[in-house]
């Protein structure tokens, strides 16, 4: 059976579904639709074991904006989308505590940038709390830190993260990164929330360790944005709305060969997205309106 290559939940309970038959109940996941701000919004629960096996994902909360109205670009459109986000970040987030907020990726590879280009849009308030308490005494403690790559740095990831949380010592971390996705549909059109932790790199196909509690010792959630698509799980979602099922994966992997397909103008939809997702950060742990985060960023 072709292994299509995803980091969508969303995704894992879809290729589920279509492999199972009709009559055939997946035990231990739960999935609910629902709609927010005029967005489409999917919650799939891993329960247990079961459904940590049957779709391959780590026990917990997913949550799956889609973003796919945003780009018609409707009145309000960025600041519906910001609010959808938020609000899911805000009920999945701690209502306490100070947050470490980790963009994970290549600054220099545009779909691997989405964490880098998150922290842009970050309001970061750690050290105004500690210069002037009085004044800002209202805010939520926030610190940022771009961990760049393995390749450039010599240091994984997730060694530099584990270090800092000893040394800042916040109650939770915010990890954000690309992902994948097995539809080009869903590329730069959904947003992934999760409470599991992430693995950096898994949306370029450079897998490393993991980021979560067990890791970290705090809790870990993950937000992640779809800027590619493994090619040879394109090419046969391609063949198979064609009503082409009969295909041998080695062919389609062409001589083990990995490549991803990513849109021509992903760098003008990265900057976008991710100035939705660090506005919905910011909306979520300060509880600020949109014009007061443009006049604190400004």
């Amino acid at each position: 059976m072709f292994s299509k290559r995803t980091d969508l939940a969303l995704e894992a309970w879809e290729l589920w579904q279509e492999s199972a038959a009709e009559t055939t109940k997946l035990s231990g996941v739960k999935a609910v639709r629902t709609r927010r701000e005029g967005y489409g919004v999917t919650r799939v629960e891993i329960l247990d074991g079961r459904g940590v096996e049957a779709l391959g994902k780590p026990e917990g909360s997913y949550v799956t904006v889609d973003y796919t109205g945003y780009w018609q670009h409707k009145p309000d459109y960025f600041e519906r989308a910001v609010r959808a986000l938020g609000a899911e970040l805000k009920a999945m987030l701690p209502a306490e505590g100070a947050a470490l907020v980790v963009g994970l990726g290549n600054r220099a590879m545009t779909p691997d940038a989405v964490g880098p280009e998150t922290l842009r849009h970050l309001l970061i308030t750690r050290h105004l709390l500690s210069a002037m308490p009085k004044q800002f005494a209202g805010f939520r403690p926030v610190a940022a830190f771009a961990s760049g790559v393995l390749g450039t740095t010599g240091v994984e990831s997730a060694e530099a993260v584990r270090g800092l949380v000893r040394e800042v010592q916040p109650d939770f971390v915010i990890a954000v990164d690309a992902l994948a996705s097995r539809r080009l549909g869903r590329v730069c059109a959904t947003v992934q929330l999760s409470d599991t932790g992430i693995i950096p790199g898994s949306g370029v196909g450079n897998h490393r360790a993991a980021l979560n509690r067990r890791t970290l010792g705090v809790p870990v959630f993950a937000l992640g944005i779809p800027t590619v698509v493994d090619a040879a799980t394109l090419c046969a979602d391609l063949l198979e709305e064609s009503g082409i099922t009969d295909f041998e994966e080695k062919k389609l992997r062409g001589r083990n060969r990995g490549m991803t397909v990513t849109p021509r103008d992903i760098d003008a939809q990265v900057r976008e997205l991710s100035k939705v997702t660090g506005y919905a950060l910011n909306w979520a742990l300060q509880e600020l309106e949109i014009e007061e985060i443009n006049a604190l960023l400004s």
